[in-house]
């Protein structure tokens, strides 16, 4: 029997774009369904084995070998900062990572306090502009933090802008452009070199064409 490749897919607002691009690649993961209580899947024919995982997880796996290759947000790697080899650019998840303040606020004070579930990236956005800051790490919902005034401002990822806006929030810089990426474990990238380079020639042909 030939060894598999163990794939991790984020749960969430990328998965079925993920599933779309691995589907025009030649990969058969029609079975695979977010809505079921199932979070493994075995695809013989492809050789291949799928995995649902949270996105903060995803590098994790990756990196200590529990999967070969995950698709995960850029913020997520940038935020982690795991061991694992950046492999492609998928295109998808389009988004924004940015910092955004109420709207009536004109003047803010010198030491801002910024709420963010992006601890470790805010901290170096600001330390590298030389700003100080006060990082409050939150899970929820960061909008809350400016109206509760427990921040001055928020650090989050922004798609439409419309979550802002109806928060009475406004954008104010932007840290970085996100979309998803492929990554891969390091032993892995060696070990199952021919699978991860087909899968790969295959993904970024149809990135390429704009599928």
């Amino acid at each position: 029997m030939m060894e598999l490749l163990t794939i991790a897919l984020p749960k969430g607002r990328i998965l079925k774009e993920s599933l779309d691009l691995l589907k025009k690649a030649g990969v058969d993961c029609y079975k695979i369904d977010e809505k079921s209580r199932k979070l493994i899947f075995v695809l013989e024919k492809s050789n291949m084995k799928f995995f649902l995982a949270k996105p903060l997880d995803i590098p994790t796996y990756v990196e200590y070998g529990a999967a070969d290759l995950g698709i995960v947000g850029k913020d997520i790697l940038m935020e982690e900062s795991r061991d694992v080899y950046e492999l492609l650019d998928m295109g998808i998840g389009h988004c924004r990572l940015v910092v955004a303040g109420p709207k009536h606020i004109k003047e803010y004070p010198t030491n801002l306090k910024i709420a963010t579930k992006f601890p470790r990236i805010t901290e170096n956005y600001f330390l590298e502009s030389g700003r100080q800051v006060e990082v409050i790490k939150l899970n929820g919902s960061v909008e809350l933090a400016p109206m509760l005034n427990l921040a001055d401002k928020i650090v989050d990822i922004v798609s439409t802008g419309v979550t802002l806006e109806k928060n009475n929030l406004t954008e104010h810089e932007q840290i970085a452009e996100i979309t998803a990426r492929l990554i891969g474990n390091k032993v892995s990238f060696r070990l199952k070199a021919p699978m991860i380079d087909n899968l790969i020639n295959n993904l970024s042909s149809i990135i390429g064409r704009g599928e």
